[in-house]
């Protein structure tokens, strides 16, 4: 039987340094998520089920791309932090590591195709 305190267990294993910068990080994304979000339904809904010219002609001006660009990084970055501290969470071991790159490398493969649409409406 071992009568070891929590401070004891723990010695040796370091802190992470980083928990605080990822706090501030997802916080900072779900304010910017806040103002986006309805920026973007602001700019999107009129175009909703237009045709593909009038699409094209609203996100050729440059404050729909903008909005809808930065709604879909910021969302998709925001969606790969909250899954990272799901993980981190529940998943021990080497799985756990395989699903955070696998969801970090979706997540940004998925933003780049939705910047890489956005910019083809656009231009």
């Amino acid at each position: 039987m071992s009568y070891m305190t929590d401070r004891k267990r723990a010695n040796r294993w370091g802190s992470a340094k980083s928990g605080t910068q990822h706090f501030w990080r997802v916080k900072v994304q779900s304010v910017a998520l806040l103002v986006l979000v309805p920026l973007f339904l602001l700019f999107v809904a009129p175009v909703i089920g237009a045709d593909y010219d009038t699409v094209t002609a609203h996100f050729a001006r440059p404050w729909p791309a903008i909005v809808a660009a930065l709604t879909t990084v910021v969302a998709f970055v925001h969606f790969a932090d909250g899954f990272q501290v799901l993980v981190e969470d529940y998943v021990h071991g080497i799985w756990g590591k395989m699903l955070i790159i696998g969801m970090t490398c979706l997540c940004w493969g998925a933003a780049a195709v939705g910047v890489f649409a956005v910019a083809r409406l656009a231009l």
